[in-house]
């Protein structure tokens, strides 16, 4: 089996690479500003007895999908991972100040760079007659913060994308869903005081918060032959489950 991972060079997206090659699965990171972390992963992988090669692709810049998509070749799966962060973070202004160019660049990069990079490995998917493609989103999509709504729109628009898709390709043998990802401790995180992580860990069933091992094994799961028929879902991981406002 044949992974493409965009944003695969930290977080959730270098723990995916890592699970698939677990289960012998040959593995296609993308990578935009971090090739020296995206061929950390690779070594990461090959130590492991896998088969890894980094891409740069940047979903701002659409001419770097069809080039990665090509340099990867046909692929059976496609974990779409990689994501335009923005500047508007959670408090800094009010909706009615965030620029218009804002919004333009994170639909522009999060939305159509993803629509396609979908369109780049779907025909040959249709023609081998299996695929499984997961777009990776967040809580932000579904709860909602004060600030980031750019982000969050974004991310909202995979879930529409990802129920379109799977009536359309579902008749190809083609899986597609939405892995939502609540509050996940990555090795890419920024600081968050403990007392804040233990209040949003107990408002979840399991008393914890997923890691991006957690997230990478749902993730493996939703893309690969061991899924047979679960398509046009949102499959949200245990930090979601308390409803938190605080996911991300």
């Amino acid at each position: 089996m044949h992974v493409l991972i965009t944003g695969g060079s930290s977080g959730i997206g270098a723990a995916t690479a890592l699970a698939y090659a677990r289960t012998g699965a040959r593995v296609t990171l993308t990578y935009n500003t971090g090739p020296d972390r995206a061929a950390e992963v690779v070594k990461r992988v090959e130590a492991e007895g896998g088969e890894a090669a980094a891409v740069r692709l940047d979903l701002s810049d659409h001419a770097t999908i069809a080039a990665a998509v090509a340099q990867a070749g046909p692929v059976d799966a496609l974990v779409a991972n990689a994501v335009r962060w923005g500047g508007v973070m959670p408090g800094s202004m009010p909706f009615e100040d965030v620029p218009a160019a804002e919004w333009t660049a994170a639909l522009h990069a999060n939305v159509v760079g993803n629509a396609l990079l979908v369109q780049a490995v779907l025909p040959e998917m249709r023609r081998r007659g299996f695929g499984r493609i997961v777009f990776v989103s967040s809580g932000v999509a579904e709860e909602g913060v004060p600030g980031p709504g750019p982000y969050g729109t974004a991310k909202m628009a995979l879930h529409g994308m990802a129920r379109a898709l799977a009536w359309e390709a579902g008749r190809d043998g083609i899986l597609v869903n939405v892995a939502v990802a609540g509050l996940t401790l990555t090795d890419s995180r920024r600081p968050i005081p403990q007392a804040v992580l233990d209040e949003i860990a107990a408002r979840t069933p399991s008393r914890r918060l997923s890691t991006a091992e957690d997230m990478a094994a749902l993730i493996v799961f939703l893309g690969s032959a061991a899924n047979r028929n679960v398509t046009g879902e949102l499959v949200r991981d245990g930090s979601n489950a308390g409803r938190s406002s605080h996911a991300v």
